[in-house]
């Protein structure tokens, strides 16, 4: 290389490093926008339409407002604490594993330290979101329940490290969403959000199966216990067909044990219907590549599908 040419590359370097230097760590906003694309916030989606379906059944109509903005509140917050949780206690697994490996922590674009601290303020508004229930309408069991459920939805990272029920773990802990929105609404359980959570359970733990199976070689790997490491991805996804059948037949038990539930509600159950049997036509054995299209897409249109058309066949 000529002087000319190492001189250029010093330069270049001097200029690459100021640059560096100048740009510094990424500001408050963008680590806030890095932390929300790593956990996927937009995903808070699938849950929140059958928590406000399941707080208008037991209203009978219309909640208060203020009751609403409390069950969105809690909703999000709650997430968040569990996908924190999910990304603290799974770092290690996440480095090893190629398609989590470029997760916030495993590349070092946010601190444990900061997942930490957003996991605390998350669980202090979740809380404190609860106890309002109390102030305002006299209602603490939401308060009294809170730590119990947060506990519960941070714990699905440790369940598959021993156990193949891991995904209908996670969809018990989206299943506390309408069941929370009932006693927050009602002061008690409903036979109604019942109905709904076990909707939920299996919707979500045969969405979960299907999307696990993109981690076949890593958990069989890694030790992890999944129902695709157990039965292969085939025997797997036919777990998935059956757990969506149970959910469907859940959704046909509510709108048949409620009277608030009629036209809106079966047109919304049987679309959803069809667009599971898209979500299991798009991936195979020995094809995957749709898996985020058959995962996030389908199952989004799902959620605000049902969940609209629940709302406006309760409040009209």
């Amino acid at each position: 290389m000529s002087a000319d040419g190492v001189n250029a590359s010093i330069s270049a370097g001097k200029i690459a490093s100021a640059s560096s230097a100048q740009a510094g760590p990424p500001g408050a906003l963008a680590r806030l926008a890095i932390f929300c694309s790593d956990i996927k916030i937009a995903h808070s989606v699938f849950a929140l339409p059958f928590a406000l379906v399941s707080a208008f059944l037991s209203a009978k109509g219309k909640p208060a407002a203020a009751q609403l903005a409390l069950i969105l509140v809690c909703m999000v917050t709650a997430r968040t604490v569990a996908m924190a949780a999910n990304r603290l206690l799974d770092a290690e697994l996440d480095r090893a594993n190629p398609r989590t490996a470029r997760r916030a922590i495993p590349r070092a674009a946010l601190s444990s330290t900061y997942f930490i601290a957003i996991l605390t303020i998350c669980s202090l508004l979740f809380v404190g979101a609860c106890a309002m229930f109390g102030v305002l309408f006299h209602n603490w069991l939401p308060l009294i329940l809170s730590v119990p459920v947060l506990g519960f939805v941070a714990g699905y990272p440790y369940l598959k490290r021993f156990s193949r029920l891991c995904h209908y773990y996670l969809g018990a802990a989206l299943a506390l969403a309408p069941i929370c929105a009932a006693i927050a609404i009602a002061g008690h359980v409903t036979i109604d959000s019942l109905f709904m959570a076990a909707a939920v359970l299996c919707w979500t733990a045969g969405f979960d199966i299907i999307y696990a199976c993109q981690d076949y070689e890593h958990d069989l790997a890694a030790g992890l216990f999944s129902v695709p490491a157990k039965l292969g991805i085939a025997g797997a996804l036919w777990v998935s067909r059956i757990t969506h059948a149970i959910s469907l037949s859940t959704l046909f038990a509510l709108g048949i044990h409620s009277p608030e539930l009629s036209t809106l509600y079966w047109i919304g159950v049987a679309i959803s219907a069809g667009l599971l049997i898209v979500e299991h036509s798009l991936v195979s054995p020995g094809d995957l590549s749709k898996v985020g299209l058959a995962f996030f897409t389908v199952n989004g249109i799902i959620s605000v599908l049902l969940g609209a058309l629940g709302i406006l066949d309760v409040f009209f």
